[in-house]
C-alpha cells in the first residue's frame, strides 16, 4: 500500500483536476477588482468619433462609472447624458493592462448600449502595432442595429470560409487594406438574431459572449440570460458541447498565430466617426443631418447607453489539453 501525506495528496489532487478541467480559470475581472484590471483610453478616438474619452476620475465625478443605481455586483460604463459639448460627448473606453494569447474568454453582460442612433459601442481584443498583430471584433454594432456584427482585422494574408457556423459571412478576406473590400473593412460575420445586440439583449438581461481562440480558429458563441449552459455556469466551460458557432473564423488560408498575438481585451462607447458616422443616413437621417449635430444637442437620449458586466472570464488550456489523454497519461504513470 502506498501512503501519501497530505501535501502529496493535496498536489496529487490538483494535478488531476488540471488535468480533467481542459480550460482553466486564470483571470477573474468582476466589480471589486474590474477597474484595477483595466487602463483608461483617454485620447483621441482613432476612428475620428464625436467623443472625448475621459479618466476614471473625471468618469466617477460625471457617474459615468462605477457604483450607479441598483446594479448588484455588476460594473457600469455609461457616457454622458445631461450637457452639451461641441468637442464630443464624454464615454469610457479602457483596455486590460494584461495582455493574452489564445485562450477563452467569457463576458457575461447583463446590458449594452447597443440599438440608439449615434452609438457605435464595441467589446474586443487588439494586439499592438494594428493590425500587425490583428483586432477580434466580439461585440459591435452602430446607430439602430438590432444584430450583432464580429469581425477580424489583420495585415494581408489571412482569408476565412464562409462553413461552421450560423451566422452569414459577408467578407472572407480578414486583410484591412484588402484590394476588392472597402478600406479597414475585415472579415466578418453577421448575425440574424435580435437577442445578441441592443434593445433586444437588453430587454432579456443579457447573456454570456464566448470566444475561443486557438492555433485553428478564433470562434464565438453567444448565450441567452435564460440558455447559459450548465458548465459555464459551473466554471468548468467545454466549448465541445455548444454546438455551432455564432462566427467561426478559420480556414488553411490564415494562419492565427502568426497573425493575432499579445492581446489586450477592450470596452468602448463612442459616437458617429468611421462606421456610425459613415451609415447614418441609411436608418437615422430623421433625427438630424449629421450624426456629430444628434449627438450633440439630444443628451437625454443616451441614458441607456450603458455597459452592465458581471465579469469577465479568462481561461486557459490546462495540462493535457483533451480530458481524456491528460486524464490517462497523468493517472496511468
Amino acid at each position: 500500500m502506498h501512503s501519501f501525506d497530505l501535501t502529496s495528496l493535496f498536489a496529487l489532487t490538483t494535478l488531476l483536476r488540471v488535468s480533467i478541467a481542459g480550460y482553466v480559470l486564470t483571470d477573474n475581472y468582476e466589480r471589486d477588482n474590474f477597474f484595477d484590471a483595466f487602463t483608461p483610453f483617454t485620447e483621441a478616438d482613432p476612428t475620428a468619433g464625436f467623443v472625448q474619452y475621459v479618466d476614471y476620475a473625471a468618469a466617477m465625478e460625471n457617474k459615468m462609472i462605477g457604483a450607479v443605481g441598483n446594479y448588484g455586483n455588476a460594473t457600469y460604463m455609461g457616457v454622458d447624458y445631461s450637457s452639451t459639448s461641441d468637442t464630443g460627448r464624454q464615454s469610457v473606453r479602457i483596455t486590460s493592462k494584461k495582455a493574452f494569447n489564445k485562450g477563452l474568454f467569457l463576458a457575461d453582460i447583463a446590458h449594452m448600449p447597443g440599438g440608439i442612433c449615434g452609438v457605435w459601442p464595441a467589446f474586443w481584443l487588439v494586439g499592438p502595432n494594428w493590425p500587425t498583430m490583428g483586432e477580434i471584433d466580439i461585440i459591435e454594432g452602430v446607430n439602430s442595429a438590432t444584430t450583432n456584427t464580429m469581425t477580424l482585422h489583420t495585415s494581408s494574408g489571412c482569408s476565412i470560409q464562409k462553413s461552421g457556423m450560423s451566422g452569414t459571412a459577408n467578407y472572407t478576406d480578414c486583410d484591412t487594406n484588402a484590394p476588392e473590400q472597402p478600406k479597414n473593412q475585415g472579415c466578418g460575420v453577421l448575425s440574424s438574431d435580435t437577442s445578441n445586440f441592443g434593445a433586444g439583449f437588453n430587454a432579456n438581461g443579457g447573456g454570456v459572449y464566448a470566444t475561443e481562440w486557438t492555433s485553428d480558429a478564433i470562434s464565438i458563441w453567444f448565450f441567452p440570460r435564460t440558455s447559459i449552459p450548465a458548465d459555464i455556469t459551473a466554471s468548468a466551460p467545454d466549448t465541445s458541447k455548444w454546438g455551432t458557432p455564432l462566427a467561426n473564423f478559420a480556414g488553411n488560408s490564415c494562419n492565427i498565430n502568426a497573425h493575432f498575438q499579445n492581446m489586450n481585451i477592450v470596452f468602448d462607447t463612442t459616437f458617429c466617426g468611421a462606421w456610425a458616422g459613415q451609415v447614418w443616413t441609411q436608418d437615422c437621417k430623421e433625427k438630424a443631418d449629421t450624426c456629430e449635430a444628434y449627438v450633440q444637442e439630444n443628451a437625454s437620449v443616451f441614458v441607456d447607453a450603458y455597459w452592465l458586466v458581471n465579469s469577465v472570464r479568462v481561461y486557459q488550456e490546462g495540462n493535457g489539453g483533451s480530458r481524456k489523454r491528460g486524464l490517462k497519461r497523468e493517472v496511468g504513470e
